[in-house]
């Protein structure tokens, strides 16, 4: 049994900032599925996480929103779902978490300006024998 999730690029979060709630499961189980509660919903509270640092809970609301939500009822055990969704909830805020890479600005070869260049006249010569002819070509 876990005892808190640990999302990439992000803090340790315990069980205990998370919410988890069983319902009752629309999937497999035949009978045993209408009088058991399997289907586990694992719901994190943003604003009130202790875990996260202020940029990282910014961060997060920005992209999920201020509580995450991840719901699993794939398997007929409810211990199975409530890996499957600490796992989820845990893909979800690494997801969010992630800080993406600065774009360094890079200047196009030498090689590729002058390919841009002769397509252009290539273009150009292509509109203009499409033209009227003038006066003096029929002379």
């Amino acid at each position: 049994m876990r005892t808190g999730i640990r999302p990439k690029g992000g803090p340790y979060i315990p069980v205990g900032e998370i919410t988890l709630r069983a319902s009752r499961s629309s999937g497999p189980g035949g009978q045993h599925a209408n009088v058991t509660a399997s289907r586990i919903e694992a719901v994190f509270d943003v604003r009130r996480s202790g875990s996260l640092t202020a940029n990282q809970r910014e961060r997060v609301i920005r992209k999920l929103g201020p509580t995450v939500t991840a719901i699993a009822q794939d398997a007929r055990s409810q211990s199975r779902n409530r890996e499957l969704a600490l796992e989820r909830l845990e893909s979800k805020l690494a997801g969010a978490l992630a800080v993406p890479r600065r774009r360094r600005a890079t200047r196009p070869t030498r090689a590729s300006g002058e390919r841009r260049l002769k397509a252009k006249k290539a273009r150009s010569q292509k509109k203009k024998q499409r033209g009227r002819p003038s006066q003096n070509e029929w002379d």
